[in-house]
């Protein structure tokens, strides 16, 4: 089967599943239910951490963040740098003849002219960067392209919403009910919608082109909501993420929906099996494909991700099963991080003492198929002490087999070394 001729990366900010195609009623989302509907859906996609520049930064070299270099946020003032041997997507794509293009940001280095794109197109509205889009794929020649396209719409603070909330509003069941969650919900949706209007003139571009067909288009979320108990935690709505992937010429299935784990680290090993790349060696993600395709394919009983700094160093790890989560905190802390965006809306500001009590447990464990909101802490009861230990032993496996730099005490951060060279 001939390899992919195109690769089209769409990622957006913030939204987790919060998506009609994963279920939420209120969410309009026309062009991505329909990239849905014509590929296949990731019923159980994970980040593998709940944080932008990690997650992102997992996502283009198929490492984990503590192997990646970025264990916090990429911008100035925290300086946290995907590291010197480690490439991006784009580099090794234009490395096997892909003209590589960037729309929008892309939060993985203070130093985007390292990453490999031959041009980036720096407009950040999605009317914008579709306009762009429109105009690469306009051109008649035969480069094949790697287009990594990052929407900024879906970032607090959220657009406005015209005409006041709808009447009926789907309310994520973490978060308390009322009008302040009605409030943010809408002005999330709001700018869902705006997003997902630029995604589908994306995608008619690409039909338009003739490139449709043959194009490997992959939608996807860097990690959970931007809603307390959410993004920077390691529960599920912090974890979980979109992810959607069509290639008509690649035998993918249309309408497919997969319920297999899997983690974000596996898109880049994805990609270069349907563009027909080799592997860079140190890549840690396993390739999509063959389950993509119904053929062979062993399954992951579990996935990890972690969190070290976002707003603060909080560093901790976790590792999920089908059935449950065991999460290992490393240090003191409130019981769960609300990044400064977060705490100035509403469902913050209308009970801070909800989310800032201080953390309780090292330890936590989770039967998320008799607690799927993560409320009952199941860690030191006898009748689970088996789960425990087993989970507890695989989470510790796993930082060893990956050099997790927190065995060998805290981690410091790019601040922290330039402070003691002042």
């Amino acid at each position: 089967m001939a390899a992919a001729r195109d690769v089209v990366l769409m990622t957006t900010h913030d939204i987790g599943r919060h998506l009609h195609c994963y279920g939420r009623s209120s969410v309009v989302s026309p062009n991505v239910d329909s990239l849905a509907a014509s590929g296949a859906r990731f019923a159980q996609a994970f980040c593998t951490a709940p944080q932008c520049s990690p997650s992102r930064a997992s996502l283009a070299s198929g490492r984990y963040p503590h192997n990646n270099g970025v264990m916090g946020l990429a911008h100035p003032g925290f300086d946290w740098e995907l590291g010197p041997n480690i490439p991006h997507t784009a580099a090794i794509l234009a490395g096997q003849g892909f003209e590589a293009h960037l729309f929008g940001g892309q939060h993985v280095s203070l130093h985007p002219a390292r990453l490999g794109f031959a041009r980036h197109h720096a407009d950040m509205t999605g009317s914008a960067i579709a306009s762009e889009v429109e105009e690469v794929l306009g051109r008649n020649h035969d480069r094949r392209f790697y287009l990594e396209i990052n929407f900024e719409e879906t970032h607090r603070p959220y657009p406005k919403v015209e005409g006041g909330p709808p009447d009926a509003i789907d309310i994520p069941p973490y978060l308390p009910d009322g009008p302040e969650a009605v409030a943010e919900i809408a002005g999330l949706q709001t700018g869902i919608r705006l997003m997902d209007e630029a995604a589908g003139r994306v995608l008619a571009a690409l039909d338009k082109a003739g490139r449709a067909d043959e194009a490997l288009v992959i939608f996807t979320t860097d990690h959970g909501v931007a809603m307390p108990r959410a993004k920077c935690t390691l529960y599920d709505p912090g974890l979980e993420v979109s992810l959607l992937m069509r290639w008509p010429a690649g035998g993918l299935e249309a309408g497919a929906v997969l319920p297999q784990l899997v983690s974000n680290i596996d898109v880049l090993p994805t990609v270069l099996d349907a563009a027909g790349v080799e592997h860079p060696g140190n890549i840690q993600g396993r390739s999509l494909l063959s389950l993509l395709r119904g053929e062979a394919y062993e399954p992951r009983e579990m996935i990890f991700a972690e969190k070290t700094f976002h707003s603060y160093y909080d560093p901790m790890r976790c590792v999920r099963t089908h059935r449950y989560k065991f999460i290992r905190n490393f240090e003191s802390a409130f019981a769960v991080e609300v990044p400064g965006d977060i705490q100035a809306g509403p469902i913050f500001r209308a009970d801070p003492s909800r989310y800032s009590k201080d953390r309780a447990n090292v330890v936590e464990l989770f039967d998320l198929e008799s607690d799927p909101l993560e409320q009952n802490n199941l860690a030191g009861m006898a009748e689970i002490a088996a789960v425990e230990k087993q989970l507890s032993e695989e989470l510790w496996r796993w930082m060893r087999e990956t050099r997790d730099p927190l065995l060998d005490g805290p981690v410091p951060s790019p601040r922290y070394r330039l402070a003691m060279q002042s």
